[in-house]
């Protein structure tokens, strides 16, 4: 018996690829949503301990039957995937020979109009991941217009920032999705017809903020590496560049790959041991996959191997 995946995961035999999970292998999915990772992962007879801030997933997790295994090959667990050192060390797992993590809104929350990540749907303005604390209309309506308009060109990279920004705050109240993406389009100057809309980069920022997801990020790959034994895989697809970019950065830095600003300037200091060794390129999408899940268009997989090199103490 298997649990069915509603959605389809993004480059799904390449993360796998990367992974090489084997029978007895302890992986962590760090972002189990519908848990198409996790389903490939059990099917390779490893064991798998999911994470999920969003409580709709870990109920549905606890449906599936390797949870009611002894001992359990799923083991979920309902907090933020920057908490994985804890958690495991709770769970008395001290390493892990794989990690995943798949960044950004799932499809799962993009596709349900009352969650409000989404304005292809109307609904309430949301985009909190774990269905709780701060939401898109208490950022909107509450924050000054200078602080609205740093999150829309920080994570969004709106160049109209400040145009955007006082547009909402001449509209507020807002509260819907609907009503938020019309202020956006009508700020920006949207035609119907136009390729991407406006409003998309607006959303990306307001969520990204809300949920505190690069820091999300940043922390979670700090997690893999003092979690991941030596010749752990790590592999992590992203779907945007300020994703990517730390991604990228965190793995050159690990690798020892980022390039000096010269070679006949002397050495400041010795260069730490490498932490991980690059496993492969950047990896994207083949035309056929796009064709079947447009979704996967924008998404970046890297992946590298742990050395033996011990974990930095902290992420600053």
């Amino acid at each position: 018996m298997t649990a069915p995946a509603p959605h389809v995961p993004v480059l799904l035999d390449e993360v796998i690829e990367a992974l090489d999970p084997q029978p007895g292998d302890v992986v962590i999915d760090a972002t189990f949503g519908a848990g198409g990772y996790t389903r490939a992962i059990l099917d390779r007879g490893a064991t798998v301990h999911a994470f999920d801030r969003d409580p709709d997933a870990i109920a549905a997790g606890q449906e599936w039957p390797e949870t009611r295994e002894q001992p359990p090959r799923l083991v979920l667990h309902h907090r933020r995937f920057s908490e994985m050192v804890a958690a495991m060390a709770e769970a008395g797992v001290a390493q892990v020979d794989g990690v995943t993590m798949d960044i950004g809104v799932s499809s799962m929350q993009l596709d349900q109009a009352e969650r409000g990540f989404a304005f292809s749907s109307n609904g309430p303005l949301d985009m909190t991941m774990s269905q709780s604390g701060p939401t898109a209309a208490d950022f909107v309506n509450e924050a000054a217009e200078k602080d609205i308009a740093d999150v829309l060109y920080q994570y969004g990279e709106e160049r109209q920032s400040r145009r955007v920004a006082r547009a909402i705050v001449a509209a507020r109240p807002l509260t819907t999705t609907g009503e938020l993406a019309e202020v956006v389009r009508k700020a920006l100057g949207h035609r119907p017809g136009d390729k991407k809309d406006p409003a998309t980069r607006s959303f990306q920022a307001i969520r990204i903020h809300v949920n505190g997801e690069l820091d999300e990020l940043r922390e979670g790959l700090h997690a893999a590496e003092v979690l991941l034994k030596e010749g752990g895989r790590l592999a992590v697809v992203s779907f945007h560049s300020l994703e990517d970019r730390i991604v990228k950065q965190f793995l050159r830095d690990a690798a020892n790959a980022t390039p000096r600003a010269s070679r006949h300037l002397p050495e400041a200091r010795a260069l730490p041991l490498a932490r991980f060794g690059l496993l492969t390129k950047a990896i994207r999408p083949s035309q056929a996959e796009i064709d079947r899940n447009p979704r996967a268009r924008s998404s970046t997989l890297r992946a590298a191997t742990r050395t033996a090199a011990p974990a930095r103490e902290n992420v600053a």
